[in-house]
């Protein structure tokens, strides 16, 4: 049982039996995994011998809700409701655009022969990932390809704080199969 370790952003990540995991956003330009250029990238990517793994990661424990449109309907405030929408629509696209980049980047590599499973760890509870989720993978082509499509894009997008990740994909977890298994923390004391 091998496992590569990677801190970034605030999260320490422990994948089992990867091949590669690497910080895909890197800054350095010393670093041999920096890719320089001027779109977005995911922070993380993790490669198995079956696919790729995107992880973006936001710690927004602080300000959640500035970004809770799940009961917004019932605030009498108007500004606060706007503000709510603007926040989540930027949080959706933001996530939307840094899964596409990333797919463009990986083109340009040559890395596109193995299905990619997208996972972003938002430190929202359960239900609010759960809309994000939704309105996420209703913009993406999540599991599906064009007629001219030689494949798809994405195979599977989660919406996960650190609770339901470790709870679905640690290591530890055999109750739950998939190739991927990786056991993620807080550095900050994020949820």
């Amino acid at each position: 049982m091998a496992f590569l370790k990677l801190e970034a952003d605030g999260f320490k990540f422990q994948f089992k039996d990867a091949m590669s995991a690497y910080i895909f956003d890197e800054k350095d330009s010393q670093s041999s995994t920096f890719h320089g250029g001027f779109m977005k990238g995911v922070d993380i990517i993790a490669e198995y011998e079956s696919a790729y793994v995107f992880i973006e990661m936001k710690d927004y424990d602080a300000i959640k809700e500035e970004y809770n449109i799940k009961n917004i309907e019932q605030e009498q405030d108007e500004a606060r409701k706007e503000s709510v929408r603007k926040n989540f629509k930027w949080l959706k696209n933001y996530l939307k655009y840094k899964f596409r980049d990333t797919c463009l980047y990986r083109y340009a590599e040559g890395k596109v022969e193995k299905p990619v499973h997208y996972f972003c760890l938002v430190t929202f509870e359960d239900a609010l990932n759960n809309v994000l989720k939704k309105s996420l993978t209703q913009e993406l082509p999540i599991g599906k390809k064009g007629k001219r499509w030689v494949q798809e894009l994405a195979k599977s997008c989660q919406v996960l704080n650190i609770q339901t990740w470790n709870r679905n994909f640690a290591h530890e977890n055999e109750t739950h199969r998939t190739f991927f298994k990786c056991t993620v923390m807080s550095t900050t004391g994020a949820q």
